[in-house]
């Protein structure tokens, strides 16, 4: 019988809450509002995170930038290990990027660093 060990729990959801709301808030106060920001989220996990921030932000300033998602599988290192033919979704922009001033990357990924 396999021997079970507890996961480290890095953040609480109140942690989550609380880092995304401070994270949020920096990305206003750099850009001095939200008028050139395009928040993208990396497929799959980055997403749902980039939808909260973008959802903190509207509720900071009233206007929600909008979100983007990135899919980054064919650059992955670690490709050959996933499948055989991997399955590659769509990169979404809703808006062109041209001329943004900041373009905020998000994605899920705490401990490797691979992103």
């Amino acid at each position: 019988m396999p021997v079970l060990t507890d996961k480290t729990v890095i953040m609480d959801s109140e942690g989550i809450r609380r880092a995304l709301t401070r994270i949020s808030h920096e990305i206003v106060e750099r850009n001095k509002g939200v008028d050139n920001i395009v928040i993208v989220g990396i497929r799959t996990r980055g997403v749902p995170i980039a939808e909260r921030i973008a959802a903190n932000i509207e509720h900071i300033e009233g206007k929600k930038p909008p979100v983007g998602v990135l899919d980054i599988t064919l650059y992955r290192d670690d490709l050959s290990s996933l499948s055989y033919q991997p399955i590659v979704h769509q990169t979404e922009l809703p808006v062109n990027i041209t001329g943004k001033t900041t373009i905020v990357l998000v994605d899920d990924v705490l401990y490797t660093g691979r992103t």
